[in-house]
């Protein structure tokens, strides 16, 4: 299975991690706080958020896509002469949309889901239910198109493709929302708690005999 990265500069990624963890991430030794606050926000961090039918469903179409490409370009060239000029328009537009959108879908919800990254896998959302879904179901209700047997059925399974893959992206975003808003609450309560720490300097709150008053035994 191929794995994407995304196309930013070594440079700008470092640059960026290092600004985000100075920021929001409280940097402490295993000595200097609560072990139980670090147990429960390194369980909170190592809890894998990628769902794994969005991946199923983005790998089969992956698959299907270059099917979908080839069955629509001949079903096209056999009535392309038979459809009005506006309808002519409309499905090489529709096709050259299509093809462009289902890259870039791809590769975001690829990069989205595998990597945990919220801005990616919402973009794929987006594409996939503002154009794709829209385009599709033009491409399988108008009648006017002419619709050839073998168009209805690689059109429906195209649908339910998308169709699945909206509802999966939609429960991941939630999760890795969460998912974040959880971990990034943690950080605040630790450095909340370091600040009680440092106002109080960290001392115990029992009396402490005087060394002269301290006898060996």
């Amino acid at each position: 299975m191929p794995v994407f990265y995304t196309p930013i500069p070594q440079n700008l990624r470092v640059g960026l991690a290092h600004a985000s963890s100075s920021v929001f991430i409280n940097n402490r030794t295993r000595d200097s706080g609560d072990l139980r606050e670090h147990s429960v926000e390194d369980e909170v961090c190592s809890e894998v958020s990628s769902n794994l039918p969005l991946q199923m469903l983005l790998y089969f179409n992956m698959f299907f896509f270059p099917f979908w490409w080839i069955s629509e370009v001949v079903m096209l060239d056999l009535k392309f002469s038979m459809l009005p000029g506006y309808y002519q328009c409309l499905m090489v537009t529709g096709m050259v949309l299509i093809s462009l959108f289902e890259v870039l879908r791809v590769y975001l919800g690829y990069v989205g889901n595998l990597k945990e990254k919220v801005p990616e896998l919402a973009g794929f959302w987006l594409i996939s239910f503002l154009f794709q879904l829209p385009i599709l179901l033009f491409f399988l209700s108008d009648e006017g198109l002419m619709i050839l047997p073998l168009e209805r059925a690689v059109h429906s399974l195209y649908l339910a493709f998308l169709l699945g893959e909206v509802c999966a992206s939609f429960v991941a975003l939630r999760v890795m929302t969460r998912k974040l808003a959880l971990q990034f609450h943690l950080r605040q309560f630790g450095l909340h708690a370091t600040d009680t720490l440092s106002v109080f300097g960290a001392r115990s709150v029992l009396p402490l005999l005087p060394v002269r008053d301290i006898q060996p035994q």
